[in-house]
C-alpha cells in the first residue's frame, strides 16, 4: 500500500521535533491542528493559553483551508481543522472525515496592506493607476480570503481591468510574503495579520468595506481522526475556541465575534 508523501513528511518532522524535546515535554499530550493561514498569528496565543489551562500542547500546521481539507480527506492525522470558512469543515462532515458539528469561532475582515509608498483607499479604483503593477491576493480556489478579495474587486467593477496585475499566493501566508518582501506593490489580506505583534506598525493598511464581500465566517470541526485518537482533548480544544479567553485573543487580532458562536449541522 502506498503511503501519501505528506504522511511520511509529517512523521519525519514529528521525529525531528521529538528528538529535541525534554522528557517532560514528550509526556505532554499533543493535538495537531490544521490551521488556516489567517489564524496563524493568533494560534500562538491560543495554543499557549490552552496549554496553560489544560497541559495539552497544540501543534499547528498552517496552509490554505482547501489544501488542509484535501489532506484530511486523504488521511492526514490532524485532530481538528480551523478553516477560514464553513464550507471546508462541512465538506469533511459530508465525507465522513469529521464528527459532530461545525463551530463558527470568528468572522474575518479584509484589509489592503502595503510596505511601499502607496496611498491606500477603501474603494479600489486607485488600483487602476499604471504605477501599481502587482497586487497580491490569495488563490481563490483554495483560500476563502482570496475568494472574498476577488468578490471585493468585482463589487466595484474593477476585477477584469485588474486581472493582469493580480499575483496569487498559495495562501494568505504566501500573500503576506509577497507584501512584506515588496514583490507586490500591495496586497489584500486578513486584518489579523496587520494587527499581529510581528507585523503591527509595518507599512500602512486600510480596512475594506464589509458590504463589498461576503461575511468570512470561520468554522472549526473535530476530525474523525481526532475523535478516534484523542476524543476528550479534541473536544476540549473545540469548546475552548468559544471560551472568554479565546474570544479575547480573537478580538485582539481584529476578528468579529458571532453574537452567539453557532453550531452548524
Amino acid at each position: 500500500m502506498r503511503i501519501p508523501i505528506f504522511l511520511l513528511l509529517l512523521a519525519a518532522c514529528a521525529s525531528c521535533s521529538n528528538a529535541g524535546e525534554s522528557a517532560s515535554d514528550s509526556k505532554t499530550p499533543v493535538l495537531r491542528v490544521a490551521t488556516a493561514a489567517n489564524v496563524q498569528m493568533a494560534m500562538s496565543e491560543l495554543a499557549d493559553t490552552f496549554q496553560h489551562l489544560h497541559n495539552i500542547r497544540i501543534e499547528p500546521t498552517v496552509s490554505s483551508s482547501g489544501k488542509l481539507t484535501a489532506q484530511i480527506v486523504e488521511g492526514a492525522p490532524y485532530h481538528l481543522l480551523l478553516s477560514a470558512n464553513t464550507k471546508y469543515p462541512k465538506t469533511l462532515l459530508e465525507k465522513g472525515a469529521a464528527v459532530g458539528r461545525v463551530k463558527i469561532y470568528a468572522q474575518g475582515k479584509l484589509v489592503a496592506w502595503t510596505l511601499n509608498a502607496v496611498d491606500l483607499y477603501p474603494d479600489p479604483n486607485y488600483l487602476l493607476d499604471d504605477r501599481i503593477t502587482k497586487i497580491a491576493v490569495a488563490n481563490p480556489k483554495n483560500a476563502p480570503y482570496g475568494a472574498q478579495a476577488i468578490r471585493y474587486l468585482q463589487h466595484y467593477g474593477v476585477h477584469e481591468k485588474l486581472e493582469d496585475k493580480l499575483v496569487y499566493g498559495e495562501s494568505i501566508a504566501q500573500t503576506n510574503q509577497y507584501i512584506t518582501t515588496r514583490a507586490a506593490d500591495l496586497g489584500i489580506t486578513a486584518m489579523s495579520v496587520v494587527l499581529s505583534p510581528a507585523m503591527e506598525g509595518k507599512g500602512q493598511w486600510v480596512e475594506l468595506p464589509e458590504e463589498s464581500y461576503l461575511p468570512i465566517e470561520q468554522g472549526a470541526v473535530v476530525t474523525a481522526f481526532g475523535q478516534s485518537d484523542a476524543a476528550e482533548a479534541s473536544q476540549l480544544f473545540f469548546r475552548f475556541l468559544s471560551s472568554p479567553a479565546a474570544k479575547r485573543i480573537f478580538q485582539r487580532y481584529g476578528y468579529r465575534l458571532p453574537a452567539e458562536a453557532p453550531l452548524l449541522e
